[in-house]
């Protein structure tokens, strides 16, 4: 079987995290800040603040922004629930809205309907891989927390995604652009954000008390990510080399393949066509030894019961994300594609 997701991983990634075992500094230490600098200057900003998942990096986010209760927090229905879940940690409140058919990312146009008196910030997910339309979001002027758990070294308009909202998070799960196993982190051009994410994120020793939170990410895990960070332009284009193979094949065979609007880069951290028995081709590639996914589990409007958001609905139906990650070899590609052609006929 080959599997929808796996991490890309060599020798010298081994021996980062050795070298941090023969150390004995296996806490946070010198290397989580090694690579919060690191991961600043990649993408462009002031400083970073490196914490224990994407999950923690949103929650530590809109608690530095002092949202609390009562204030609403604005953010796509097709996404994975760890950003809803950060703003319940809140005791915030989320608004749902639907997303752009074409690149599934949160729809400018119908988050404009959303805003209220009581809006403190969009999270904004650059979903896949691909930018969101940034320019009509952010001349809205409500603060914009970017959502870069999948974005990690794409471009929007030249600039790197994490350049843009008033923060940006990151994840480093085992299958993300770059790994450490669990881990993230927060990236701000104002220091007084990442100075009060590292204060939550510290607990201990403090002069006086507040509730605070150990979100540390360890030096073992820091080292994986220096180690990564490194190789992470041969990742990205090794992605583009796989898309371009999916798109050549299968473009016009009875599937719908990803759209890159001007302006934009897609690192393809997922490589996501639309079809219409999305349910039976992703069980027929299974039968041939490749594992498909819907690329997001349910749109965040089903959990909680609301409706109204036709798009996310429709990408909920037929959506298939197909294997893409560095680590693929070209007979495993090949495999692939045959197999999807084959489910394609039925």
């Amino acid at each position: 079987m080959i599997p929808h997701s796996r991490p890309t991983l060599d020798r010298n990634d081994e021996a980062a995290v050795k070298a941090v075992l023969e150390s004995g500094q296996l806490a946070q230490g010198k290397k989580v800040r090694q690579l919060e600098n690191e991961m600043a200057s990649f993408i462009g900003t002031k400083a970073g603040a490196a914490v224990s998942s994407g999950t923690a990096a949103l929650h530590l986010s809109l608690l530095a922004l002092k949202i609390g209760r009562g204030d609403e927090v604005i953010l796509p229905s097709y996404v994975c629930t760890a950003p809803l879940n950060a703003i319940f940690f809140v005791s915030a409140k989320p608004i749902i809205v639907d997303i752009d058919p074409e690149t599934y990312n949160i729809d400018a146009d119908d988050l404009k309907k959303k805003i209220t008196r009581r809006t403190k910030a969009i999270i904004v997910p650059h979903l896949f891989g691909l930018p969101a339309e940034l320019d009509a979001i952010l001349a809205l002027g409500i603060p914009v927390i970017e959502d870069c758990a999948m974005s990690l070294g794409s471009r929007f308009r030249e600039m790197h995604t994490g350049n843009f909202g008033v923060l940006s998070i990151f994840s480093f799960y085992a299958t993300k652009m770059i790994s450490t196993g669990e881990g993230g982190m927060v990236l701000s051009n104002r220091e007084d954000i990442i100075q009060t994410v590292r204060d939550l994120r510290d607990y201990d020793e403090k002069e006086e008390y507040s509730v605070r939170y150990n979100y540390k990410m360890t030096d073992i895990q820091a080292a994986l990510g220096i180690s990564q960070l490194k190789k992470l332009p041969t990742f990205i284009e090794r992605r583009k080399e796989i898309a371009a193979l999916y798109t050549g094949e299968l473009k016009g065979k009875g599937i719908e393949v990803p759209r890159v609007p001007d302006g934009r880069e897609h690192v393809f951290y997922r490589y996501v066509v639309r079809i219409r028995n999305s349910s039976d081709f992703m069980e027929r590639m299974r039968r041939m030894g490749v594992e498909c996914r819907r690329p997001v589990f349910k749109p965040l409007h089903h959990y909680l019961g609301i409706g109204g958001f036709a798009a996310s609905d429709e990408a909920w139906k037929r959506a298939v994300s197909i294997p893409i990650y560095p680590s693929l070899k070209y007979e495993e590609i090949s495999s692939i594609l045959e197999s999807a052609k084959a489910a394609l006929r039925g």
